[in-house]
């Protein structure tokens, strides 16, 4: 029997990036047990993102409102879950995330038996690693991760994931709004899920601007830092 993956593709203004997206997915050939269905979750774009997309005859879900990179995300968690996906695959609009490189997190899931499944940039240090104060600020959240979870997971703030049935539960339930990468981690962690990060290559963004804007900012530390510490000391639903 198959196994239904949905690929979750949150966009806000990526109608440069997605056409070549959407043309790699299609060209994908992963083994017959995988069933993949993409998903646009449009964020009120005010470009060509959903002609885009229904020109390449991808699935849209066009929200009413602008709800963030979280609360896209989670509205494709939400579809998963509504329509029995297995596994749910987030891809970023922008082209960073391969889809050649899917199935790494595929056969970590197949292997490892991993709930979550973390695209790492830096395991092995190939491709795009982005720009040095980003790192310094990514090397932070791994100790602060680390230290709250026990978990060691070097690339907390990668958007390019797998979610297995448990965590797709979770996640279109209770998922973080703002910077949902490293605080969905904690809450991951908290439910006892089964982490594991694989080494993938990322690319340079094609198109969009970044949902996290100034990365490097004290500011978006100390505004991420709090959220992981609440979602640390919540109690878990």
């Amino acid at each position: 029997m198959q196994k239904k993956v949905l690929i979750v593709i949150p966009c806000y203004n990526e109608e440069v990036a997605l056409p070549l997206l959407l043309q790699e997915l299609k060209q994908l050939e992963l083994p017959e047990e995988y069933a993949l269905t993409t998903l646009v979750v449009n964020d009120c774009s005010k470009d060509k993102t959903v002609e885009v997309a229904r020109n390449h005859h991808t699935k849209v879900l066009d929200l009413p409102n602008n709800l963030g990179i979280g609360g896209a995300v989670q509205s494709g968690f939400k579809y998963a879950k509504i329509n029995d996906f297995d596994m749910a695959i987030q891809l970023d609009g922008d082209g960073q995330h391969p889809p050649c490189e899917i199935i790494k997190l595929l056969n970590a899931n197949a292997e490892f038996g991993a709930d979550v499944v973390i695209g790492s940039r830096f395991l092995a240090n190939e491709g795009f690693q982005s720009s040095f104060m980003r790192r310094m600020g990514i090397k932070y959240f791994y100790r602060l991760n680390q230290l709250l979870t026990g978990n060691n997971i070097y690339d907390s703030t990668s958007g390019f994931r797998l979610l297995g049935r448990k965590a797709i539960t979770i996640a279109a339930e209770n998922y973080p709004d703002d910077y949902p990468e490293p605080e969905s981690l904690v809450i991951f962690s908290r439910a006892r899920l089964k982490i594991k990060e694989v080494p993938v290559v990322m690319s340079h963004r094609l198109g969009g601007t970044s949902s996290i804007g100034n990365f490097s900012s004290v500011y978006y530390c100390i505004k991420v830092t709090i959220s992981m510490l609440f979602s640390f000391i919540r109690k878990p639903q």
